[in-house]
């Protein structure tokens, strides 16, 4: 028997023996192997009878009468409860709503106010701790001024774009940092740091950053640490209540299969949220919103995340793709152990296929330390994709040379898997 045969037919005996096969079937996909779902997720089958009910009957019909009787007004604190238990966190704490950039404003924005206001009226700092030496934050009249920003110097850019703003913003000055430097650099600086903005995993290549610890390091030099979850959530465990985070953000259009531009979520510690103070404040956010005072008093909880009017459509779409975690079986640990499998294999796969030196691997090897994608960096990566999306294998391209196949354990199977790294081989040797 051939390797090739040997792993294709390994590839079928793995796809029958997994505990989430079943749940393929509950979205719409075709012959075509799909893995950009890092990038976007695939339809849920359910969702387009869903949104025609949302759209029929709920505006067609009840109109304005929806936003209490079909629960749109509260639509967001409702869906951020149920993407909760995804990202480790308990009910109350995220809130749906605005892009994923508008809400790395708004918590980073939040996080430096904190910062500057720890020790002010008996304001715990991050953790519930003071910040670190008693809090040393400009409240605390003690200590030097938390005037710097931290952020992940190999960020998606729109972070860094936001980070930059929130720094001219607060009076802070950004510094750009490699995940793995934050530890010394907050050594070196930490009674400056105000807070820190890092990606759980790093978009380009797949590499998940250490969570728990860095959050640790944030948290021992008295600053506040904000997360960027696009890339994990829905795909590994996260652990937010459990490991203290601050303050979180993340999209819901990859593996959580929202749609496109479907509206991003916001997570706020339960214990911080009677400090958090929005540089948005609008008028859903307003303690007494219909109120239509001229002045803002922020509401209660995680609603003071809100700002405008929710994009019900979106929002609703979201809802209807969020069931398929209700499914027997369908856990974040499953997903994990599913993930795990499928790019053990995959990097299994190209390495038998492809010949050595043609396509390199950006992503780890250890599970800690890789999400759920494979970076490839070779020679012409940007043609090498568009033939391989014309040979019906889909996955993406960044400049200059990297190759970026996504795999979400609810639909992408291990056949999947074997066929792209087939049809990488056979396209790179054509």
């Amino acid at each position: 028997m051939s390797e090739r045969t040997g792993l294709a037919g390994e590839a079928e005996e793995l796809d029958a023996a997994d505990p989430l096969a079943a749940v393929r079937g509950e979205f719409v996909l075709d012959d075509v192997t799909y893995l950009d779902g890092n990038s976007l997720g695939a339809l849920p089958a359910h969702v387009p009878g869903r949104v025609e009910d949302v759209v029929r009957r709920q505006w067609g019909e009840l109109r304005i009468r929806s936003w209490d009787e079909s629960g749109w007004w509260t639509a967001p604190e409702r869906i951020g409860d149920r993407i909760a238990p995804l990202v480790g966190a308990a009910a109350g704490q995220v809130v749906v709503g605005d892009s994923t950039s508008v809400n790395v404003f708004k918590a980073l924005v939040a996080a430096v106010r904190m910062a500057q206001t720890d020790g002010a009226d008996g304001a715990d700092g991050p953790a519930g701790r003071g910040s670190g030496g008693g809090g040393s934050g400009v409240g605390s009249g003690a200590g030097a001024v938390r005037d710097e920003i931290l952020v992940d110097a190999t960020t998606f850019p729109t972070d860094g774009y936001i980070a930059d703003s929130a720094a001219r913003l607060t009076g802070c000055t950004l510094r750009p940092v490699l995940p793995a430097e934050v530890p010394s650099a907050l050594a070196d600086r930490g009674d400056r740091t105000a807070a820190v903005l890092l990606n759980h995993v790093d978009y380009r290549t797949g590499r998940l950053h250490d969570l728990p610890a860095l959050t640790a390091a944030v948290h021992a030099s008295g600053a506040y640490a904000v997360w960027d979850l696009c890339h994990s959530a829905g795909a590994l465990p996260v652990g937010l209540d459990e490991h203290g985070v601050d303050l979180a953000v993340g999209c819901t259009y990859k593996y959580l299969n929202g749609g496109p531009g479907s509206p991003a979520y916001l997570y706020v510690r339960r214990g911080l949220q009677h400090r958090f103070d929005s540089p948005l404040p609008g008028w859903n956010s307003h303690a007494e919103p219909f109120g239509m005072r001229p002045d803002y008093a922020p509401a209660a909880g995680a609603v003071r995340g809100r700002v405008g009017t929710p994009d019900i459509l979106s929002l609703l779409a979201l809802e209807a793709a969020l069931d398929v975690w209700d499914g027997a079986g369908v856990s974040v640990a499953a997903v994990r152990a599913k993930s795990l499998a499928l790019t053990d294999f995959f990097l299994r796969c190209v390495g038998a296929y492809v010949p050595e030196g043609r396509a390199e691997s950006l992503t780890p090897a250890a599970h800690a330390e890789r999400g759920s994608q494979v970076a490839l960096r070779c020679d012409g990566a940007g043609d090498v994709m568009k033939r391989l999306i014309e040979r019906g294998v889909v996955g993406d391209y960044r400049p200059p040379d990297v190759l970026r196949f996504g795999f979400t354990p609810l639909y992408v199977g291990f056949v999947d898997v074997e066929r792209a790294a087939r049809v990488l081989a056979e396209t790179l040797t054509g």
